[in-house]
């Protein structure tokens, strides 16, 4: 579940967009694919196709699943979405280096996995 504290806020298209301390949308709803270019580029981050295929991914998973998923189980959802040529922990950290599970779920407006730190 998100956080319900916004300790600050971006602005979006005109819209202030509440986030956690670590970056996360507090209010999912309020998430649209400038919100995560938006996001994207405060981490100095441009978003490329590639980058929006992952995401769609996880919103997906997201969806079906009303969790956001950890690093193994992002892993198999890409595979099993995109082929196995994608579906590789070397090709998730290139996109996104640090936590792809943490970072793919940030820029998707997804809460926090759980495991991940």
């Amino acid at each position: 579940m998100a956080t319900t504290q916004a300790t600050r806020y971006i602005t979006v298209e005109g819209r202030d967009i509440g986030l956690d301390p670590e970056g996360f949308v507090v209010d999912l709803t309020t998430w649209t694919p400038a919100v995560a270019e938006a996001l994207a580029a405060e981490e100095g981050r441009e978003l490329t196709p590639e980058h929006w295929e992952v995401l769609e991914v996880l919103r997906a998973f997201y969806a079906r699943y009303e969790n956001a998923p950890a690093m193994r189980p992002l892993v198999k959802a890409v595979g099993q979405a995109l082929g196995p040529d994608k579906g590789r922990s070397l090709h998730l950290m290139r996109l996104f280096p640090d936590s792809p599970a943490k970072v793919g779920a940030r820029l998707a407006g997804l809460p926090k996995p759980t495991n991940c730190l």
